[in-house]
């Protein structure tokens, strides 16, 4: 048996195998609610032989979308939306069903990528947008709203409603994003927050909301839910948020109840530098999981099986997470089983898809 192919416990939720599809925006919802592209592109993945796919970022306010066809889950109707959408990948997946639950912050009012991705004009489809300080992502953006106490309330309490719905509808477990430059990256980074409060200046102060988020949703969610985090581990720029100091949060997090911390990097700043290539941030999740002991989802251009391998025979990360790759091959998966010699659970309607090379590919159920 492959380590890639091998059961493992995301805190309280045990999983078929080690192999995760990440979080990957769609940019196809109607005023939050899922759509059927959601239905077919939810249960696809679902299928795709890995053990864990998680939902993509979804928001917990309006405001909180990166564009106004961002996925949501902030009131009944996106609550029954998104519930109808997974009730193929429930009823013909083998996945446990995670969603990562976010809030854009500077980087939010934004036409989606294949329409420029630029942010959108006030009454032309734009809003106004938050973040820890005035500071805007893009020098030509307008200049987020610094939150006040009372906007910072209403950020926790949005992230705790959000997860007490994705309980309801059962989903297994939630990734809070805090990284790629959204607003608690925002919070946690020098370069974006200029905060002279409880919530600005020391490591301790910027780390605050990510914790208290982080405590909101573990106490909106029943015990069976794991809870986690993806984290940017630094942002290529000096005197950014820095590895030393991810290390700091993910122990943290852990004295905390996190339950898996899965490890990104960059998105806060235009000028950020990255050494962009074939497993670039493993050095980040690795050094992670040696210090804080956390439970680590690698990422990062991993592509190959042989490689996804390696990473867990390693003992840089206890799960490896494929993005795009799973975008160009939905059978990713299947793949990579059979690369591995291993086997994965399929549909019997796929069954004689196998080719013969492939061996005993699929689990047939008896």
């Amino acid at each position: 048996m492959s380590h890639l192919f091998s059961e493992y416990n995301l805190g309280p939720v045990s999983v078929p195998n080690r192999l995760v599809i990440a979080p990957m925006c769609q940019y196809s919802a109607d005023n939050g609610r899922a759509t059927l592209w959601h239905l077919m592109h939810i249960a696809n993945l679902a299928m795709s032989g890995a053990g864990t796919v998680i939902i993509e970022a979804t928001a917990v306010l309006p405001e909180g979308r990166i564009s106004d066809q961002c996925l949501g889950l902030w009131n009944d109707e996106t609550e029954m939306a998104l519930n109808s959408a997974l009730t193929l990948a429930r009823k013909e997946g083998q996945a446990k069903l995670l969603i990562q639950l976010a809030h854009a912050g500077r980087k939010g009012s934004c036409a989606v990528p294949w329409k420029g991705g630029k942010q959108l004009p006030l009454g032309k489809g734009g809003w106004t947008t938050i973040s820890s300080s005035d500071l805007p992502f893009d020098p030509a953006d307008r200049p987020p709203v610094a939150l006040d106490k009372d906007g910072i309330e209403r950020i926790k309490k949005g992230f705790a409603e959000s997860a007490r719905r994705a309980a309801a509808i059962g989903l297994d477990g939630i990734e809070i994003h805090a990284a790629h430059g959204y607003l608690l990256h925002q919070f946690l980074s020098p370069l974006s927050n200029k905060r002279t409060d409880e919530y600005g200046g020391s490591l301790e102060n910027r780390m605050r909301l990510v914790l208290e988020v982080f405590d909101a949703v573990r106490m909106a969610t029943p015990p069976h839910m794991t809870v986690g985090i993806r984290i940017s581990a630094c942002d290529w720029v000096e005197g950014g948020w820095s590895l030393e100091e991810s290390i700091v949060l993910a122990k943290t997090l852990k004295e905390h109840g996190c339950d898996f911390i899965d490890v990104s990097s960059g998105g806060l700043s235009m000028q950020q530098q990255i050494p962009i290539g074939p497993g670039y941030q493993l050095k980040l999740a690795d050094a992670i999981k040696r210090e804080s002991g956390l439970p680590t989802i690698a990422v990062g251009l991993i592509t190959e099986a042989i490689q996804a391998e390696q990473v867990l025979v390693s003992g840089q990360a206890d799960m490896v997470a494929i993005a795009r790759a799973a975008l160009f091959n939905p059978r990713w998966g299947w793949h990579a089983a059979a690369a591995l010699g291993d086997q994965v659970k399929a549909p019997p309607q796929y069954w004689r898809g196998a080719p013969a090379h492939a061996g005993k590919l699929f689990l047939r159920e008896t």
